[in-house]
């Protein structure tokens, strides 16, 4: 069967001219990993080609028995665009990833079958049963087990890109109420591959750094500390996610990330409010503990890149500057801002829309935009808030600060600092840009 794989990363009228894609491209930003695993592991008879609509176009004039669409909420409309052309054509359309198992009657509506969960084992199943002529509308999540494992990520990312894609572990226990990645079918079940397939295949990598795109290595600490000391001695470097419970005790394997190439910890606090992380079921993260977190990452030469969200009922207008003296007085390197956006099947987004606070169900909108009524503050003081936030922390003098500090960190710590740096003032400036 000819297959057509299509990682449908749409950023609406957002337009990066060439150099910006070129540097957000050349690190691994924009690509993703779950559709070129679906690549991977389809059987070699079939003929799968990937497409991602940010690099090529789609040749909608091409032969293909099967479409298969990943996508999240904000691509949902040119999702289902996509799939309506192929389908007029008689092309069977399978639809998967976030949004569409958060909504499975919406996206059904708009194809041939659904894939809920993280979908690589149902693929198989919908693969057997469509030269069968049985195709079922839904495939439901299924779980791993000892016979079926997590399948490998050695994936071709597209084009020529410094820093590969490695996944160890999969889904989180903590439920943090507006995580869309635990809430779909699936999503919450932590499951851990076999260290050594993982060590081999960062040899195998042909990039020097790479990413951990697990939601977190601190969930298992006893996991992660054995496959970092299986990858000294690899000569890679790599980022990875972690939570602050985690990162401010366990020093050991603090040490052992930095042994095994750890460039940097993405830390998702959150909020420097502990009524609010424990009202948003993050309360495994405790404000005091940031600093010594922050200090053992800091210690042992790594960057910490820190994620905060803003729009949480318990944030009046106040959040933002006092966030931003918090941010710079514990010195964290590189910063996320985001807006509190209520994904669909998200416990946030049910709550949301039982009290009437969406704003819209137009979900190209759900991404960068304030799509709800804030408790304490208009849509409008949030988006700004957050933009101002942006404009300060990213302001050419402050980066310029903070990339000259990370040059004693070593090479690739300095070289993550600028581009990192570089790539977010880019985003904020697109992203705000017409707002």
């Amino acid at each position: 069967m000819r297959i057509l794989i299509v990682e449908n990363i749409w950023m609406g009228d957002i337009k990066y001219g060439f150099f910006d894609k070129t540097i957000l491209t050349l690190f691994s930003i924009l690509p993703t990993l779950y559709a070129r695993k679906i690549a991977a592991i389809t059987p070699k008879k079939h003929n799968v080609t990937v497409v991602n609509e940010r690099y090529s176009k789609i040749d909608f004039d091409e032969t293909y028995d099967i479409v298969h669409i990943n996508f999240t909420t904000s691509t949902a409309p040119r999702a289902y665009e996509i799939s309506k052309k192929f389908r007029e054509k008689g092309v069977t359309v399978v639809l998967s990833g976030l949004h569409a198992s958060a909504l499975p009657q919406e996206a059904k509506q708009n194809a041939d079958s659904v894939l809920l969960g993280w979908g690589e084992i149902n693929w198989l199943r919908l693969l057997e049963d469509f030269e069968k002529n049985r195709l079922k509308s839904v495939y439901d999540s299924e779980k791993y087990n000892g016979s079926v494992i997590l399948p490998p990520t050695d994936v071709k990312l597209p084009g020529f890109v410094i820093s590969g894609a490695i996944e160890a572990t999969r889904g989180c226990p903590y439920k943090c109420y507006f995580c869309p990645e635990i809430s779909i079918p699936g999503g919450s079940q932590y499951y851990t591959r076999p260290v050594e397939d993982v060590v081999a295949e960062i040899k195998a990598l042909p990039q020097k750094i790479f990413n951990f795109y697990d939601l977190s290595l601190t969930i298992n600490p006893n996991y992660t500390k054995s496959l970092f000391r299986k990858m000294k001695g690899l000569r890679k470097h790599f980022s990875c996610n972690g939570n602050v419970d985690v990162l401010a005790h366990d020093l050991e394997l603090v040490k052992l990330s930095k042994e095994a190439g750890c460039v940097s910890w993405l830390v998702g606090f959150e909020s420097i409010s502990q009524k609010t992380l424990g009202d948003v079921g993050k309360g495994i993260n405790k404000v005091e503990e940031f600093r010594q977190a922050v200090k053992n990452i800091h210690d042992n030469g790594m960057i910490v890149v820190g994620s905060f969200m803003f729009g949480f009922d318990t944030d009046t207008k106040n959040v933002f500057d006092e966030t931003l003296k918090m941010i710079k007085d514990l010195e964290i390197d590189i910063v996320d801002f985001c807006i509190l956006t209520p994904f669909p099947g998200t416990p946030i987004f049910e709550r949301f829309d039982k009290e009437n606070r969406l704003l819209t169900k137009d979900w190209s909108m759900y991404k960068s935009n304030v799509v709800f009524k804030p408790k304490n503050m208009t849509p409008d003081e949030l988006l700004q808030g957050v933009r101002k936030m942006y404009k300060d922390f990213y302001s050419t003098s402050y980066n310029v600060r903070r990339v000259v500090k990370s040059m004693k960190l070593g090479f690739y710590p300095f070289i993550l600092m600028l581009e990192r740096n570089f790539a977010a003032s880019i985003s904020h400036r697109r992203l705000f840009s017409s707002k």
